[in-house]
Parts: C-alpha cells; structure tokens; sequence
C-alpha cells in the first residue's frame, strides 16, 4: 500500500473518488500483492522448477490422450484436492506422465495450495537418511503434510523392505489424512510386488491408493522420442 499510495491518490483525484473508494482500491492493490507474492512462495517450495500449462499438453499426440481429455481437465479443477483423493498417472516413459503431474501442481500452485514435487527415490533416499541423525519423524512430514504430494518415478527401481516400509508410511499416512497424491509410473499395479518389496506391501499401498484415486492410462511412444522426429511415419 505504501508503495502504491501516491499514485493510488492521484489516480483518485482524477477520477473524484471518495476517501472509502480509494482506500478500498489500496486495500486490493495490497491484496493482489501479497497473494501473487504467496504463490511465488507456494511455487519456490514446491520444487516444480517450471511452470507448466494444459495449453502445452498436446491432446493429438495419441487417442488415449483425447480419451482422458475430460477426465484430465475436470482434474484441473481441483476438486479432488477438496476431497482428500489422488491421482494415478501410468504409462512408458516418455508419455506425458510427469508433465501432466506438473500442470496440476502448478494450478494448485496458483490456486494457493501447498504442493510438493519428488522422484519416489529422492523422496526414500531422504527418509532413510534420516534414520540416520533421528529425524525421520520430522522428515516424514515433509512428505505426509502439503496439500498435494506429487510422486514421480515410482517403478524404476526396485524397493528393499527398508524403503517399501517407508514409502508404505508415507501413503498411509496421506491416506488417512485425506490429503491428494499424484502419482507417476511405469508399472501396472499387477505388478507393484516386482518393484516393492514383496506383495504384502504392495497390496496395502495399492489398496490404499486404489480406494479412493482416479487412474489415469497413457499410452502410445514417447514424445520425447517424436519431438526429435519431426517427419514420423504415418500411423
């Protein structure tokens, strides 16, 4: 407001406000402010690094795409974080798995929610440290407490007991919180007990996850692979 008070004035005299209207129009000068600098804030922890828009996502790379196109919008809405529910994006590497995960994290992003973006080996990698120095109780609420979990690369390497229990806590712990997971990997859930330790495990997360997410099947190549082949043979 301080910064913006001698111009605020006279723009008000040259439009003959009333003192109520012009300090109406600070108070939404100061308004607009601070929630663009809070989003900035929600964004900076939120470890998305881009900011990422639907109007990126090309629906046309391949029909499963246009198939999960309502479906994928009405996510945008965030009703699902109101809802404590998640979302489960599988499919090859290449799909569009992460991207997607990004775009909604940045709309709750702007919408003022708190989110946190980690590769599921990152996120183990610190729990197990923790460990360590006795921290893990702290550290787990880094993981169990924003709004929005997003968990990338889930499957890309195998899990030992050690961090299929801790990944187990984390999921859990959301779940039971009602708190919204995304989650992105290459692997079907028939085959969750390859990648996690055994399939008692894997079943409890699964259930969990299952019970109250919405799964998302991206198929076709990789855009990445179709991005450097700019003439790709017709289908």
């Amino acid at each position: 407001m301080s910064h913006q008070l001698d111009q605020t004035i006279s723009d008000a005299a040259s439009r003959n406000l009333s003192f109520p209207q012009t300090l109406e129009s600070l108070a939404d000068l100061e308004l607009e402010a601070r929630n663009a600098r809070s989003i900035e804030r929600r964004f900076r922890l939120s470890r998305l690094q881009a900011q990422h828009s639907i109007d990126s996502f090309n629906f046309k790379h391949h029909k499963s795409r246009v198939e999960l196109k309502t479906r994928i919008l009405r996510l945008l809405d965030l009703d699902f974080l109101q809802k404590g529910t998640s979302a489960i994006f599988i499919g090859n590497p290449g799909v569009g798995k992460t991207f997607l995960a990004k775009i909604v994290g940045w709309k709750a992003c702007k919408a003022n929610q708190r989110v946190l973006f980690t590769t599921a080996m990152d996120m183990l990698n610190h729990l197990l440290a923790s460990q360590v120095d006795h921290s893990l109780i702290r550290r787990l609420k880094i993981y169990t407490e924003p709004t929005l979990l997003i968990c990338d690369e889930l499957g890309y390497l195998s899990l030992d007991q050690q961090t299929s229990n801790l990944f187990y806590q984390v999921i859990s712990t959301r779940h039971s919180h009602k708190r919204s997971t995304i989650i992105t990997t290459n692997t079907a859930f028939s085959e969750w007990g390859n990648i996690l330790y055994n399939t008692t495990i894997a079943t409890a997360i699964a259930d969990r996850l299952v019970e109250n997410s919405e799964i998302f099947l991206l198929a076709g190549d990789s855009v990445r692979k179709a991005n450097k082949n700019p003439n790709p043979p017709a289908e």
